[in-house]
């Protein structure tokens, strides 16, 4: 079963979030700092990511998005970013993080599924 970790630290937006992508089949772990991101991603080794760019409390999603990529077990993981900006420089500038997609807020399902099943092949499921 392919497992997402979802990291947000607006409780609504993640419990929305999980709850739609928990209907369509999908094993969720949560994450609501930078910090608890990188210990569960570790721990968990979740197939995606979809990371909240911005996390309020400690280091921001594109600083979490950084180091998750400089850990070798979760160098290779999907990142999208998740965000409420939708200027052109906020995709590049998540690009240039490390992650893999960028998605916008509110989000729109079919998109973001599409999203995600586009990259989970690229981690063999």
């Amino acid at each position: 079963m392919t497992k997402l970790l979802i990291v947000e630290d607006n409780a609504f937006n993640r419990d929305m979030l999980g709850r739609r992508l928990q209907n369509r089949g999908y094993t969720l772990c949560y994450a609501e700092t930078g910090e608890a991101a990188l210990d569960i991603a570790q721990r968990e080794l979740p197939d995606l990511v979809l990371m909240d760019i911005g996390l309020g409390d400690g280091i921001d999603g594109l600083e979490t998005t950084r180091r998750l990529k400089h850990i070798p077990a979760t160098s290779r993981m999907p990142v999208i970013a998740l965000t409420a900006h939708a200027l052109a420089s906020d995709r590049e500038r998540s690009l240039e993080a490390g992650c893999s997609d960028y998605d916008t807020k509110p989000v729109d399902m079919p998109r973001l599924l599409a999203k995600i099943e586009a990259l989970l092949p690229a981690v063999g499921n």
